[in-house]
């Protein structure tokens, strides 16, 4: 699996290098004339390669995350712990949000469900940013008492 991996690592910076050389090669006048009358190939490649990129680091990060959450039992426990309180948070911030009548902003309308989603999105990003300051208040007290 390393070798493979080194494989395509190799064969991805190639590429990467290569179009980048073309890039350069062409200037930007070159590639504005040519992206003007529609020719964007030479930026698209690149553009490939790094989707290329991200769609297999992404891959290779959900893999190995699974993969330690179901291999330690402890680590699984923490995880829906972390998960379930998240949800909670999420359906606490729904619960309490107003979603009272129907918006109006630059001629765009917002129902009241999408009313609704908005305020339980502040609330509940109010709620874990109060959590994330008084964790850190916490640790800090928590440090100089020691």
């Amino acid at each position: 699996m390393h070798k493979i991996l080194k494989i395509v690592a190799l064969v991805l910076s190639l590429a990467g290098i290569g179009i980048l050389v073309g890039i350069i090669s062409k200037g930007d006048e070159g590639i504005e004339m040519a992206a003007a009358s529609g020719d964007t190939a030479l930026v698209d490649y690149m553009s490939y390669v790094a989707y290329a990129i991200l769609a297999l680091v992404l891959i290779f990060v959900v893999f190995f995350v699974i993969k330690n959450i179901f291999t330690g039992g402890k680590s699984l426990k923490n995880t829906l712990i972390g998960v379930g309180a998240f949800v909670a948070i999420l359906v606490i911030a729904y619960v309490v949000s107003g979603g009272d009548g129907v918006y109006k902003y630059n001629g765009l309308v917002a129902s009241e469900g999408e009313s609704k989603m908005v305020g339980a999105g502040l609330i509940a990003f109010y709620i874990l940013g109060a959590v994330a300051i008084g964790t850190m208040l916490f640790s800090g007290i928590k440090k100089l008492i020691k």
